[in-house]
């Protein structure tokens, strides 16, 4: 059994080494709590402070406490690497919701009144719009009898999506199709004017997401690519109710470089008064969070168990369990230390 306290507008990674319990405390425990509690206080009106687990059993017993204080959790949002869809239709561009805003830029230029086309018709499930042929995919689905499905490019529209008519608008000399296939740095320049859209084209390229094409299908986005763009999106809404944001090992397939630009969105979050949990390999965000929760002391029947608590700086001076041992050595190698836990 363990019990342990995940403080409020704070960065807490869970570390440990592999099998040592940390998705069992957070996605089994922590985020079912978090979420009944949510929805118990919403009805009562009460407002949530202070995360404190008791034991972590298969039922784990928790408590937590309200509070009339200005800090509290309002909203839970779950950053997990599943799919955005899938379908090929499932695309950055749809899941963040500036797509929605394109069709409305698309709609108010001069051929679109002509025509009497409104937004809707820029929409891929647009009977008026879309190519018939693929219904506004871009593919179309081969069925094979001993193997997997293929997709192919719609011989009609050839990954248009839309039909001619659709296609003779343009905004900025791009029809919605060309707009698709830009890379986020690409659309981000020519969007630029456009707040609504700039902003959140900007935010995915601050997760490091500026390479990929607005309309990319979610089929072909890997698991940390997906979790970056469900992140994307949150950071793009600003919303100033106090969130608890849970990651699991977001800097996934992440260059150095992007790491950097990760943890800085992290501290904006923390900065705006959100409540961010990781599930961490990365000894950069380890060595940068506010508390550490260091899980084990080994995996599988010997994990499970809090080997430390605290800070980075506190947990490595203590000197107890794998993840303390390898920031010390990290320590001793760095002739100014301060960057590590500043």
């Amino acid at each position: 059994d363990v019990s342990v306290k995940i403080p409020l507008g704070a960065l807490t990674a869970i570390t440990g080494v592999s099998g040592s319990g940390k998705t069992s405390l957070v996605h089994h425990a922590v985020v079912p709590f978090v979420r009944e509690k949510l929805t118990r206080s919403a009805s009562e009106g009460e407002r949530l402070h202070d995360l404190e687990s008791g034991p972590m059993k298969r039922s784990p017993s928790l408590a937590l406490r309200a509070s009339a204080e200005s800090d509290f959790i309002a909203r839970l949002v779950e950053v997990t690497q599943s799919p955005l869809g899938r379908t090929p239709a499932s695309n950055p561009a749809t899941y963040s919701g500036v797509w929605d805003e394109v069709c409305k830029l698309f709609a108010q230029m001069r051929d679109s009144k002509l025509r009497g086309f409104r937004a809707s018709r820029f929409k891929f499930n647009s009977p008026s719009g879309r190519c018939e042929a693929c219904r506004g995919r871009g593919v179309q689905r081969v069925r094979l009898q001993l193997l997997p499905d293929v997709f192919v490019t719609c011989p009609t529209c050839r990954g248009d999506r839309f039909n001619a008519a659709t296609l003779q608008v343009r905004f900025h000399g791009l029809t919605a199709a060309d707009v698709l296939r830009q890379r986020m740095d690409e659309a981000w320049e020519v969007f630029a004017n456009v707040p609504r859209v700039a902003g959140v084209l900007k935010t995915f390229r601050e997760v490091g997401l500026g390479y990929l094409r607005l309309g990319q299908s979610a089929t072909t986005l890997s698991g940390g690519e997906a979790q970056r763009v469900k992140l994307a999106t949150e950071l793009s809404r600003e919303s100033s109710a106090s969130t608890l944001f849970v990651l699991d090992e977001p800097t996934t397939g992440l260059h150095p470089v992007d790491v950097e630009r990760l943890l800085s969105l992290l501290r904006r979050l923390v900065s705006a008064g959100h409540t961010v949990v990781v599930i961490e390999h990365h000894l950069d965000v380890i060595a940068h969070a506010d508390w550490l929760i260091d899980l084990g002391p080994d995996g599988g029947s010997r994990g499970g168990q809090i080997v430390a608590e605290g800070s980075p700086a506190d947990v490595t001076a203590r000197g107890i369990g794998h993840t303390a041992q390898v920031l010390g050595e990290r320590w001793r190698s760095v002739v100014d230390g301060s960057h590590l836990f500043g």
